[in-house]
């Protein structure tokens, strides 16, 4: 930990000196082509009815929702009660028991990936704990921000569609968290490995299509690594510095860098503990920083309680006969449709790292577990920011539909001031908890990314977190815009393989669905 404090501190006059001379300016100037190219190719626009456009990766993933929604017959609505049960954790003794180990064989490359419970190593961390610390990955300053700019560009009717698409997605996040548990791998220590990297490669390989695993892995582990860095990492770290700076009334470089290194030194000292630690810490902050939130939504709808209803009216009415909006119902849809895709990350395949962690003999019950999170994520949280955004706008004074919020952030803030004067404090506390929370998620996800791709030695593992705490440092301090936007594409990018390997695979998903739903009703 001395080391890495010294390799921060070290940085801070490289910091201040590359501010002074403008480098972050002429880096971004000099990456933007870069960018604006890859990002071209992820987020390539199909053009629809109207003039409205949406990007072709977020079409793939609500496709790939309704599709799998189909397939399990609509598991995300059927087994809803069972998620909450195992959770609750009622289901813990069968889940726990000894079992057939006949039922459960999956050999591939010589492991037994299904009996690694039986044989005593059954995961790090607890169902609550692996959800979340999927959670704290999603649930962050796109709830905040991403709602409000949402609703300035398509009504309070966007909220309506983000709520389906969220439903949507929850299927997704079944398939998807069950395969990353099926197809694990644990070593000699007990230390789990997981992801779309493992059922890709691993999974295909018991199909007959072991190259085509092997390179999709490879891939999805290249922009996993990319998008932890950026969109996971710096452009966390910078709306938290600028949310903090605009508190306390300071805007200097050297503010920005003491702000990186306390949050490097937070996020540093919790995941040299590994997933475990981050569970421990996710379980207390997912819930605190979702439930000021909530309580402060709810102060807001109560100390509106008339207006209620004619909030629900806009945002049914909005749905389906949006005026002013451009590209009308068509263009609201895909507004709210592309908001809850980039709040819940349903399909990139980036949840399924945590929960693979989970202790557990069967994978559905983990794929369950996951169908939560799109839930909370986005029919819960966003759906409260909106209702806050549309009953305080009555008069407009927060925001012109049909007119993109130059600052979403800064519109949340005014709707819950104008009734709790103090609240954008309490925003700044959410803001920085949603922040961590989020890398401290995405520094898994990209460290077993990393270590995929580099192996499981102690320097590989040290390195990846020395890195991304220097990284945290870095986003606090500077401006690099087209940095963060390319990993975006490179976190929506992880997309595509996923997707690839969860169509290809979804027969051992009902497989382990069926086999789960029998064990609990033993």
């Amino acid at each position: 930990m001395k080391k890495l404090l010294l390799k921060i501190l070290l940085l801070f006059p490289l910091f201040t000196f590359s501010q002074e001379k403008g480098l972050d300016e002429k880096f971004n100037e000099w990456f933007k082509p870069i960018s604006d190219a890859w990002g071209g190719i992820v987020f390539y626009p199909v053009t629809f009815p109207g003039g409205v456009q949406m990007p072709l990766v977020i079409i793939l993933l609500l496709s790939a929702g309704l599709i799998f929604t189909v397939i399990f017959k609509f598991v995300n609505f059927r087994r809803f009660p069972t998620a909450i049960n195992i959770v609750r954790g009622k289901y813990d003794d069968v889940d726990h028991h000894e079992a057939d180990k006949k039922a459960f064989v999956n050999q591939v490359d010589g492991d037994i990936v299904d009996t690694i419970a039986i044989e005593g190593k059954e995961g790090e961390v607890s169902h609550f704990q692996a959800l979340t610390a999927a959670l704290s990955g999603t649930v962050g300053l796109g709830n905040i921000a991403g709602v409000a700019i949402a609703i300035s560009l398509g009504g309070p009717g966007a909220t309506f569609w983000m709520i389906v698409a969220g439903l949507i997605g929850m299927s997704s996040k079944f398939v998807e968290c069950t395969l990353g548990v099926k197809y694990r791998d644990i070593g000699k220590d007990g230390t789990v490995f997981g992801g779309p990297m493992y059922y890709l490669s691993r999974g295909l390989a018991e199909t007959g299509k072991k190259g085509l695993g092997k390179v999709l892995a490879v891939v999805f582990a290249i922009m996993c690594v990319g998008g932890s860095f950026g969109g996971g990492n710096m452009f966390q770290a910078n709306q938290a510095a600028q949310q903090f700076n605009s508190m306390i009334g300071a805007s200097s470089t050297s503010a920005g860098v003491v702000f990186g290194i306390l949050m490097a030194l937070l996020v540093g000292v919790v995941i040299i503990g590994g997933i475990k630690r981050i569970g421990k810490i996710t379980e207390k902050i997912v819930p605190f920083m979702v439930g000021i939130y909530f309580v402060a939504a709810l102060v807001i709808i109560f100390a509106n309680i008339d207006l209620l209803g004619h909030a629900f009216y806009q945002i049914f009415d909005g749905a389906f006969n949006a005026k002013g909006i451009t590209g009308g119902l068509l263009g609201v849809l895909i507004i709210g449709f592309q908001r809850a895709a980039f709040s819940n990350e349903a399909g990139v395949g980036s949840a399924a790292i945590a929960h693979s962690a989970v202790k557990t003999k069967f994978p559905a019950s983990e794929g369950l577990v996951a169908l939560l999170e799109p839930f909370i994520d986005t029919v819960v949280v966003c759906t409260m920011t909106a209702l806050v955004i549309i009953i305080t706008n009555g008069d407009g004074s927060i925001m012109e539909y049909g007119v993109k919020a130059p600052d979403g952030v800064l519109a949340t803030s005014k709707a819950f001031a104008s009734v709790i004067p103090w609240f954008p404090y309490v925003l700044t506390l959410a803001v920085v908890l949603f922040a961590i929370s989020t890398m401290l998620s995405w520094s898994y996800y990209g460290l077993q990314a990393w270590m995929y791709l580099f192996g499981r030695s102690k320097v590989s593992d040290y390195s990846y977190k020395v890195l991304f705490c220097i990284f945290i440092v870095i986003g606090s301090a500077v401006s690099l815009g087209a940095v963060t936007d390319f990993s975006d594409a490179m976190i929506f990018a992880m997309a595509v393989p996923n997707l690839i390997g969860c169509f290809l695979l979804f027969p051992k998903v009902r497989e382990e669905l069926v086999r789960y739903i029998k064990a609990i009703k033993r």
